[in-house]
Protein backbone atom coordinates (compact mmCIF):
# COMPACT_ATOMS: atom_id res chain seq x y z
CA UNK A 1 0.00 0.00 0.00
CA UNK A 2 1.69 3.51 -0.88
CA UNK A 3 0.64 7.14 0.86
CA UNK A 4 -0.28 9.94 -0.72
CA UNK A 5 0.79 13.10 0.89
CA UNK A 6 -0.33 16.57 -0.97
CA UNK A 7 -1.73 14.74 -4.25
CA UNK A 8 1.84 13.01 -4.49
CA UNK A 9 1.88 10.00 -6.64
CA UNK A 10 2.09 6.54 -4.01
CA UNK A 11 5.58 5.43 -3.39
CA UNK A 12 5.42 1.28 -3.89
CA UNK A 13 8.35 1.17 -1.45
CA UNK A 14 5.50 2.62 1.21
CA UNK A 15 4.18 -0.91 2.16
CA UNK A 16 2.14 0.68 5.51
CA UNK A 17 1.30 4.63 5.69
CA UNK A 18 -1.40 6.20 7.72
CA UNK A 19 -4.20 5.72 5.51
CA UNK A 20 -5.75 3.46 7.85
CA UNK A 21 -4.23 4.53 11.30
CA UNK A 22 -2.21 2.45 11.34
CA UNK A 23 0.45 1.98 14.57
CA UNK A 24 3.85 2.31 12.46
CA UNK A 25 4.55 3.19 9.15
CA UNK A 26 6.54 0.35 7.31
CA UNK A 27 9.28 0.93 4.04
CA UNK A 28 10.63 -1.53 2.12
CA UNK A 29 14.57 -1.22 1.20
CA UNK A 30 14.75 -4.56 -0.51
CA UNK A 31 13.16 -8.16 -1.16
CA UNK A 32 14.34 -8.52 2.41
CA UNK A 33 14.32 -6.06 4.73
CA UNK A 34 12.33 -2.82 5.08
CA UNK A 35 11.93 -0.45 7.88
CA UNK A 36 9.69 0.26 10.66
CA UNK A 37 8.75 4.31 11.65
CA UNK A 38 7.44 5.55 14.88
CA UNK A 39 7.63 8.25 17.29
CA UNK A 40 5.73 8.82 20.74
CA UNK A 41 6.15 11.04 23.75
CA UNK A 42 4.08 12.46 27.05
CA UNK A 43 4.62 13.89 29.93
CA UNK A 44 4.96 12.14 33.13
CA UNK A 45 2.43 9.57 34.38
CA UNK A 46 4.39 8.21 37.15
CA UNK A 47 6.26 10.01 40.59
CA UNK A 48 9.89 8.57 39.68
CA UNK A 49 11.62 9.71 37.39
CA UNK A 50 13.89 6.25 36.28
CA UNK A 51 10.30 4.43 35.75
CA UNK A 52 8.12 7.13 33.72
CA UNK A 53 11.37 7.00 31.48
CA UNK A 54 10.83 3.50 30.83
CA UNK A 55 7.23 3.08 30.83
CA UNK A 56 7.78 6.13 27.90
CA UNK A 57 10.08 3.83 25.74
CA UNK A 58 8.10 0.70 26.61
CA UNK A 59 5.24 2.42 25.17
CA UNK A 60 6.96 4.06 22.36
CA UNK A 61 8.30 0.62 20.77
CA UNK A 62 5.06 -0.77 21.29
CA UNK A 63 4.29 0.38 18.45
CA UNK A 64 6.55 -1.72 16.79
CA UNK A 65 6.07 -5.04 18.08
CA UNK A 66 2.12 -4.29 16.90
CA UNK A 67 3.28 -4.54 13.19
CA UNK A 68 5.35 -7.32 13.64
CA UNK A 69 8.57 -6.19 13.64
CA UNK A 70 11.63 -5.89 15.86
CA UNK A 71 13.60 -2.39 16.99
CA UNK A 72 16.75 -1.42 16.45
CA UNK A 73 17.46 2.25 17.14
CA UNK A 74 15.70 5.29 18.93
CA UNK A 75 16.10 8.94 19.55
CA UNK A 76 15.37 10.46 22.50
CA UNK A 77 12.88 12.92 22.29
CA UNK A 78 13.11 15.32 25.62
CA UNK A 79 10.81 17.77 26.40
CA UNK A 80 12.45 19.52 30.02
CA UNK A 81 12.28 22.53 32.18
CA UNK A 82 15.22 24.62 33.12
CA UNK A 83 14.06 25.08 36.45
CA UNK A 84 14.34 21.36 37.38
CA UNK A 85 17.33 19.85 39.05
CA UNK A 86 18.97 18.00 35.38
CA UNK A 87 19.28 14.94 37.90
CA UNK A 88 15.96 14.45 36.84
CA UNK A 89 16.19 14.05 33.53
CA UNK A 90 19.38 12.41 33.87
CA UNK A 91 16.87 9.47 35.58
CA UNK A 92 14.55 9.87 33.24
CA UNK A 93 17.40 9.00 30.32
CA UNK A 94 18.52 5.80 31.90
CA UNK A 95 15.32 4.31 32.15
CA UNK A 96 14.32 4.78 28.60
CA UNK A 97 17.58 3.47 27.88
CA UNK A 98 17.42 0.29 30.10
CA UNK A 99 13.93 -0.77 28.43
CA UNK A 100 15.78 0.14 24.77
CA UNK A 101 18.41 -2.30 26.26
CA UNK A 102 16.10 -4.55 27.03
CA UNK A 103 14.35 -4.96 23.63
CA UNK A 104 17.46 -5.59 21.95
CA UNK A 105 18.07 -2.09 20.62
CA UNK A 106 19.88 0.89 21.33
CA UNK A 107 19.77 4.56 21.37
CA UNK A 108 21.88 6.66 18.98
CA UNK A 109 20.65 10.50 19.68
CA UNK A 110 18.04 12.36 20.32
CA UNK A 111 17.01 16.27 20.83
CA UNK A 112 16.31 18.17 24.19
CA UNK A 113 14.36 21.68 24.20
CA UNK A 114 13.63 23.90 27.19
CA UNK A 115 9.78 23.74 27.83
CA UNK A 116 7.50 24.57 30.92
CA UNK A 117 6.16 20.51 31.54
CA UNK A 118 8.49 17.64 31.08
CA UNK A 119 7.80 15.39 28.35
CA UNK A 120 9.59 12.45 26.89
CA UNK A 121 9.76 9.22 24.84
CA UNK A 122 11.12 8.02 21.66
CA UNK A 123 11.70 8.30 17.70
CA UNK A 124 11.75 4.47 16.90
CA UNK A 125 13.07 2.29 13.86
CA UNK A 126 12.69 -1.28 13.50
CA UNK A 127 13.02 -3.77 11.11
CA UNK A 128 10.69 -6.23 9.05
CA UNK A 129 10.23 -8.44 6.09
CA UNK A 130 8.54 -6.94 3.74
CA UNK A 131 5.37 -8.81 3.02
CA UNK A 132 5.59 -9.83 6.48
CA UNK A 133 4.05 -7.06 8.48
CA UNK A 134 0.62 -7.00 10.63
CA UNK A 135 -1.55 -4.32 10.00
CA UNK A 136 -4.50 -3.04 11.77
CA UNK A 137 -6.93 -3.36 8.48
CA UNK A 138 -6.63 -6.99 7.64
CA UNK A 139 -8.69 -8.78 10.28
CA UNK A 140 -11.16 -11.31 8.34
CA UNK A 141 -14.55 -12.11 9.51
CA UNK A 142 -14.51 -15.42 11.26
CA UNK A 143 -10.98 -14.03 13.63
CA UNK A 144 -10.82 -14.51 17.71
CA UNK A 145 -9.72 -11.57 19.12
CA UNK A 146 -7.18 -11.60 21.71
CA UNK A 147 -5.82 -9.03 24.42
CA UNK A 148 -2.74 -9.50 25.92
CA UNK A 149 -2.67 -7.09 29.10
CA UNK A 150 -5.72 -6.18 31.93
CA UNK A 151 -7.05 -2.72 31.31
CA UNK A 152 -7.44 0.55 33.28
CA UNK A 153 -3.35 2.31 33.40
CA UNK A 154 -5.36 4.55 32.27
CA UNK A 155 -7.51 5.24 35.63
CA UNK A 156 -4.65 4.03 38.16
CA UNK A 157 -2.18 7.18 36.62
CA UNK A 158 -5.13 9.39 37.15
CA UNK A 159 -5.76 8.68 40.42
CA UNK A 160 -1.77 9.03 41.55
CA UNK A 161 -2.20 12.33 40.29
CA UNK A 162 -5.08 12.88 42.36
CA UNK A 163 -3.53 11.37 45.52
CA UNK A 164 -6.04 8.49 45.26
CA UNK A 165 -3.18 5.38 44.17
CA UNK A 166 -3.63 2.44 46.35
CA UNK A 167 0.27 1.38 46.74
CA UNK A 168 -0.68 -2.18 45.17
CA UNK A 169 -2.66 -1.27 42.76
CA UNK A 170 0.29 1.56 41.40
CA UNK A 171 2.53 -1.21 41.70
CA UNK A 172 0.50 -3.74 40.06
CA UNK A 173 -0.11 -1.19 37.18
CA UNK A 174 3.43 -0.40 36.61
CA UNK A 175 4.22 -3.28 36.09
CA UNK A 176 2.08 -4.09 33.73
CA UNK A 177 3.23 -0.97 31.58
CA UNK A 178 6.47 -1.45 31.65
CA UNK A 179 6.08 -5.16 30.34
CA UNK A 180 7.23 -5.16 26.76
CA UNK A 181 5.05 -6.44 23.94
CA UNK A 182 7.55 -8.26 22.48
CA UNK A 183 7.04 -11.53 23.50
CA UNK A 184 3.31 -10.95 23.00
CA UNK A 185 4.22 -10.03 18.78
CA UNK A 186 6.94 -12.82 19.01
CA UNK A 187 4.03 -14.93 19.51
CA UNK A 188 1.37 -13.43 17.69
CA UNK A 189 4.03 -13.89 14.47
CA UNK A 190 4.53 -17.50 15.19
CA UNK A 191 0.89 -18.50 15.20
CA UNK A 192 0.23 -16.57 12.17
CA UNK A 193 -2.38 -13.55 12.85
CA UNK A 194 -4.15 -11.86 10.39
CA UNK A 195 -4.25 -8.27 12.13
CA UNK A 196 -3.27 -6.39 15.44
CA UNK A 197 -3.17 -3.31 16.76
CA UNK A 198 -1.45 -2.22 20.68
CA UNK A 199 -4.25 -0.23 23.17
CA UNK A 200 -2.68 2.89 24.02
CA UNK A 201 -4.81 6.38 24.12
CA UNK A 202 -7.70 5.75 22.32
CA UNK A 203 -8.71 2.82 24.53
CA UNK A 204 -9.73 -0.54 23.77
CA UNK A 205 -12.81 0.35 21.77
CA UNK A 206 -11.21 3.59 20.13
CA UNK A 207 -8.51 1.17 18.58
CA UNK A 208 -10.52 -1.79 17.65
CA UNK A 209 -13.29 0.50 15.84
CA UNK A 210 -10.02 2.17 13.66
CA UNK A 211 -8.76 -1.88 13.13
CA UNK A 212 -12.73 -3.06 11.72
CA UNK A 213 -12.85 0.41 10.05
CA UNK A 214 -9.94 -0.41 7.85
CA UNK A 215 -10.94 -4.21 7.81
CA UNK A 216 -14.20 -3.49 6.73
CA UNK A 217 -15.52 -6.11 9.46
CA UNK A 218 -17.34 -5.84 13.02
CA UNK A 219 -16.20 -6.77 16.42
CA UNK A 220 -18.38 -8.21 18.69
CA UNK A 221 -16.85 -8.43 22.05
CA UNK A 222 -18.11 -9.37 25.62
CA UNK A 223 -17.29 -7.25 28.37
CA UNK A 224 -17.51 -10.06 30.85
CA UNK A 225 -14.54 -11.08 29.12
CA UNK A 226 -12.33 -8.25 29.50
CA UNK A 227 -9.51 -8.42 32.28
CA UNK A 228 -8.93 -5.47 34.55
CA UNK A 229 -6.21 -4.40 36.33
CA UNK A 230 -7.01 -4.63 40.07
CA UNK A 231 -8.34 -1.89 41.90
CA UNK A 232 -9.50 0.17 38.48
CA UNK A 233 -13.61 -0.32 38.54
CA UNK A 234 -13.08 1.12 42.63
CA UNK A 235 -11.30 4.01 41.30
CA UNK A 236 -14.04 3.99 38.62
CA UNK A 237 -16.70 3.91 41.05
CA UNK A 238 -14.97 6.88 43.12
CA UNK A 239 -15.54 9.04 39.70
CA UNK A 240 -11.71 9.07 38.79
CA UNK A 241 -11.27 8.67 34.88
CA UNK A 242 -8.86 10.34 32.80
CA UNK A 243 -10.29 13.27 30.71
CA UNK A 244 -9.60 11.50 27.56
CA UNK A 245 -12.20 9.00 27.85
CA UNK A 246 -14.80 11.06 27.75
CA UNK A 247 -13.62 12.29 24.16
CA UNK A 248 -13.10 8.45 23.64
CA UNK A 249 -16.50 7.92 24.26
CA UNK A 250 -17.97 10.53 22.01
CA UNK A 251 -15.86 9.77 18.90
CA UNK A 252 -16.68 6.29 18.57
CA UNK A 253 -20.62 7.12 19.09
CA UNK A 254 -21.71 6.72 15.58
CA UNK A 255 -19.47 3.23 15.01
CA UNK A 256 -20.23 1.46 18.39
CA UNK A 257 -23.20 -0.52 19.62
CA UNK A 258 -23.58 -0.47 23.67
CA UNK A 259 -25.90 -3.26 25.13
CA UNK A 260 -28.29 -1.80 27.03
CA UNK A 261 -26.63 -3.50 30.44
CA UNK A 262 -23.22 -1.66 29.53
CA UNK A 263 -23.05 0.46 32.63
CA UNK A 264 -21.15 4.02 32.10
CA UNK A 265 -18.28 2.75 34.37
CA UNK A 266 -18.36 -0.26 31.38
CA UNK A 267 -17.95 2.38 28.86
CA UNK A 268 -15.53 4.26 31.15
CA UNK A 269 -13.22 1.17 31.56
CA UNK A 270 -13.10 0.49 27.91
CA UNK A 271 -12.17 3.91 26.43
CA UNK A 272 -9.88 4.47 29.21
CA UNK A 273 -6.74 5.63 27.59
CA UNK A 274 -4.35 3.17 27.91
CA UNK A 275 -0.30 3.71 28.26
CA UNK A 276 1.94 0.74 27.20
CA UNK A 277 -1.29 -1.16 26.56
CA UNK A 278 -1.36 -4.85 25.27
CA UNK A 279 -1.67 -5.93 21.69
CA UNK A 280 -4.91 -6.49 20.65
CA UNK A 281 -5.08 -9.64 18.33
CA UNK A 282 -7.05 -10.76 15.28
CA UNK A 283 -6.64 -14.43 14.24
CA UNK A 284 -8.44 -17.30 12.77
CA UNK A 285 -10.64 -19.62 15.33
CA UNK A 286 -8.00 -22.61 14.63
CA UNK A 287 -5.36 -21.03 15.42
CA UNK A 288 -6.76 -19.40 19.02
CA UNK A 289 -5.25 -22.67 21.20
CA UNK A 290 -1.75 -22.62 19.85
CA UNK A 291 -1.53 -18.80 20.51
CA UNK A 292 -3.25 -18.92 23.99
CA UNK A 293 -0.78 -21.79 25.14
CA UNK A 294 2.55 -20.13 23.30
CA UNK A 295 1.42 -16.68 25.79
CA UNK A 296 0.84 -18.67 28.75
CA UNK A 297 4.55 -20.19 28.48
CA UNK A 298 5.98 -16.68 27.85
CA UNK A 299 4.46 -15.50 31.08
CA UNK A 300 0.86 -14.25 29.53
CA UNK A 301 -2.10 -14.10 29.99
CA UNK A 302 -3.95 -13.80 26.64
CA UNK A 303 -7.79 -13.15 27.19
CA UNK A 304 -10.19 -14.18 24.48
CA UNK A 305 -12.74 -10.93 24.37
CA UNK A 306 -14.82 -11.61 20.83
CA UNK A 307 -14.85 -12.10 17.27
CA UNK A 308 -14.81 -10.65 14.11
CA UNK A 309 -17.63 -10.63 11.70
CA UNK A 310 -19.34 -9.13 8.28
CA UNK A 311 -19.45 -5.64 8.56
CA UNK A 312 -22.56 -4.87 10.20
CA UNK A 313 -24.61 -1.60 11.06
CA UNK A 314 -21.54 -0.76 13.60
CA UNK A 315 -17.63 -1.49 13.50
CA UNK A 316 -17.95 -2.54 16.82
CA UNK A 317 -20.81 -4.17 19.01
CA UNK A 318 -20.35 -4.48 23.13
CA UNK A 319 -22.33 -7.34 24.61
CA UNK A 320 -22.35 -8.12 28.78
Amino acid sequence: MGGLIDGAAPNPNLLVGFETGDDAAVYRLNERAALVLTVDFFAPIVDDPFTYGAIAAANAMSDVYAVGGQPITALNIVAFPRSLPPEILAEILKGGASKVAEAGAIIVGGHTVDDTEPKYGLSVVGTVEPGKQIQNSTANPGDVLVLTKPLGTGVVTTALKNGKAVDDVLEVAVNSMLKLNRDAAEAMISVGANAATDVTGFGLVGHLMTMMKGSGTTAKIRRSALSVLPGVLHLLNDGIAPGGTTRNIESCADSVAWHNSITEIDRLLMCDPQTSGGLLISLPEDKTDALISDLERRGITGTIIGEVTGRDDYAVQIDP
